[in-house]
């Protein structure tokens, strides 16, 4: 049987994302010779139906069951008129949730365990997964589930790669094309 799994990365040591329809890779795991394949989500950055996408994709790569964290709505449809079972709830390593699937330990879903458009808020708090005592940076996974509250009428734009001196400079190309108001804020 082939087996998709939502996650944070391109092998078996890679921790199951929590989002089906938004996870950075879907890991289509054959559990009759042990191979498996990789393939990147494309469906993750789009403005709706991303979670639809997701099990049409997983569909069509034949498989027979899908392990993730979380499911919304949507996808729980697509995927039940597949023919696909569905294990939420799941979180740790793809190679340990595959073995999980392997010796049935696992209970299938038959419901969304999110609302729809889930993970598709950046400024929603409820889909920050890690610990809320660390900040960014503090090793606890993935950037993706963590949430910088910015209230309504403000913006938050994070630069890495460029010098201080460019970061500025397109700071205030912004201000003064979107005729906004801003502020430089650097982390020592």
């Amino acid at each position: 049987m082939r087996v998709a799994v939502s996650s944070s990365g391109k092998d078996l040591a890679s921790q199951i994302d929590p989002r089906f329809g938004r996870c950075a890779y879907f890991i289509i795991f054959n559990t009759d010779d042990m191979s498996f394949e990789a393939f990147e989500n494309e469906n993750a950055a789009l403005g709706g139906g991303a979670g639809i996408q997701s099990a049409q994709f997983v569909a069509s790569k034949d498989v027979g069951a899908v392990i993730t964290g979380n499911c919304g709505p949507n996808a729980v449809r697509t995927l039940e008129a597949a023919g696909i079972k569905l294990f939420t709830g799941q979180s740790g390593a793809v190679k340990e949730g595959i073995e999980r699937f392997k010796n049935n330990e696992l209970k299938a879903s038959r419901e969304a365990n999110v609302p729809d458009h889930f993970g598709m808020k950046r400024g929603d708090a409820s889909s920050q997964f890690s610990n809320r005592s660390m900040g960014m940076g503090g090793g606890k996974g993935t950037l993706d589930h963590f949430v910088a509250v910015v209230r309504p009428g403000n913006m938050l734009f994070e630069m890495a790669g460029v010098s201080e001196e460019v970061a500025r400079e397109a700071l205030r190309l912004a201000a003064h094309k979107l005729r906004v108001e801003t502020k430089f804020i650097k982390k020592e």
